[in-house]
């Protein structure tokens, strides 16, 4: 059985013992000698959590939290800092400075939650020029994002603003080579009443010292769909995309100019070569064969057309034109020479699965027919006392993945490259979800929000090495 298989069915994860294999050997006579006491294989993570003290954060001994902002702070734009903060990354600013560019998910309904005060009397700090989707200014969109700047050595947020206005559910995103944040919106409400624009699409926001306000511009071009996040390949730019829907399916974009997504390019969903309409989820719907996990199978893109998707079908024309099938794709992360992406209700129990798409050695190209890239089930969770619902993901400065749980009891699961998993952190006090896990450019420091209490955590502690 493979390990992580094991360590899933016997529940075996994070425990942090050290213990003893006990070996009979024998004799050159045949004979049993006496038994050799040899060192157990390494557990991976770093040991059992110690219980906080104040019942927010549960962490490994060595490992400290420091709530750095809540949600209703007066930030430095004479705005408030909006609630229900998710998807995140940390890029390197000057004088050891670190930027943290930050979505939040909230739909225009939800105005207190916004930046702009319960009753909207800070709507007019900004101009309507600003806002993606002003609402005619009765029902503008609350979503968006805050960047803040964060002082690595004293531990303290220095400065935060809103640097997206009116767009909706911002949920997850990611980090570009170029330094700016793709924010994903997580909604395909249309244009009626007081709703001025379409929804479903991805927006790009510089992470900027200064305070700036990003031009609200969707990248059309990416589609329009119910987005979750993104992650770029440095080389080539392509971006790859999630689909937060039970039938979603995988997406890439190949922009017409590397580092302009603005510049137009051509969206395309993954297909599993010789298994055309390929259903990964293992829910045993309709027949569907198991897609086994640790066995990597080649992959192509098929194009897709009429990608604003006004009747908000695209996944359904790309799964009829052969693309596999994945269950609510969801964080997505990109590693040297491959990504990962989260399926938050995947698998047979419907707890989860992580993917691992390896690139091809002329990944967009002509040359990728005859060199696929490869698709591999990375983990699914059999059991939910060790995995359930993994949803933000990030790759740690040393290899392992981080999941979010998005569950009312929360935990931060870490995964080896060996696909072990183990229990990083426990929520405990606030029953919500985990979100935007990601680390700073030294690797010191881990950001976290704890969602629904509008709380953003900074993790420190004894690290692994990067590698």
């Amino acid at each position: 059985m493979k390990r992580r298989n094991f360590l899933i069915a016997t529940g075996v994860v994070g425990v942090g013992f050290v213990g003893l294999r006990i070996l009979t050997r024998k004799n050159s006579a045949n004979k049993t000698v006496a038994p050799e006491a040899t060192p157990a294989p390494a557990i991976p993570g770093y040991g059992a959590l110690v219980k906080d003290k104040d019942g927010i954060l549960h962490l490994p001994e060595g490992f400290s939290y420091k709530i750095i902002s809540r949600k209703g702070e007066k930030m430095a734009d004479g705005l408030l800092l909006p609630g229900l903060p998710d998807g995140m990354a940390a890029f390197a600013a000057a004088n050891g400075k670190v930027i943290v560019v930050r979505n939040h998910e909230i739909s225009p309904i939800s105005v207190p939650l916004g930046a702009f005060g319960e009753k909207l009397e800070l709507l007019n700090v900004l101009s309507p020029s600003d806002f993606y989707d002003f609402g005619k200014g009765k029902n503008p969109s609350m979503g968006g994002t805050s960047t803040f700047v964060y002082n690595e050595e004293t531990g303290v947020i220095e400065k935060q603003y809103l640097s997206l206005a009116g767009t909706n559910r911002n949920c997850a995103g990611g980090r570009t080579p170029w330094n700016s944040w793709l924010t994903c919106e997580e909604d395909v409400a249309t244009k009626k009443d007081n709703i001025e624009k379409n929804h479903g699409f991805v927006f790009e926001v510089p992470a900027s010292i200064e305070i700036a306000r990003a031009k609200p511009e969707p990248i059309k071009a990416m589609g329009r769909f119910n987005h979750e996040a993104v992650c770029v390949d440095p080389k080539s730019g392509i971006v790859y995309l999630t689909e937060d829907r039970p039938d979603s399916l995988l997406y890439r974009f190949i922009p017409n100019e590397k580092g302009n997504l603005h510049a137009g390019g051509k969206l395309q969903a993954l297909v599993v070569k010789d298994a055309p309409a390929r259903d990964t989820r293992n829910w045993g719907e309709n027949g569907a064969a198991d897609f086994l996990s640790n066995t990597p199978v080649a992959v192509a893109w098929i194009d897709m057309d009429n990608v604003e998707a006004p009747d908000d079908d695209l996944r359904q024309r790309g799964f009829k034109n052969g693309a596999a099938l994945f269950a609510r794709g969801e964080g997505v992360w990109f590693d040297k020479n491959e990504f990962y992406f989260a399926c938050t209700s995947g698998g047979k129990i419907q707890k989860g699965q992580v993917f691992k798409y390896a690139l091809s050695a002329d990944e967009g190209n002509a040359g990728e027919t005859a060199q696929p890239a490869h698709l591999e089930l990375f983990v699914e969770s059999t059991n939910p006392d060790i995995l359930k619902y993994c949803d933000n993901l990030t790759v740690s400065p040393w290899g392992d993945l981080m999941l979010c749980e998005d569950d009312m009891h929360p935990f931060l699961v870490g995964v080896t490259p060996q696909g072990e998993l183990y229990h990083f952190a426990e929520g405990a006090k606030y029953q919500t979800e985990f979100a935007g896990a990601c680390f700073s450019p030294s690797g010191k420091t881990m950001f976290v929000n704890i969602q629904g209490e509008g709380l953003t955590i900074a993790i420190t502690g004894p690290w692994k090495q990067a590698v």
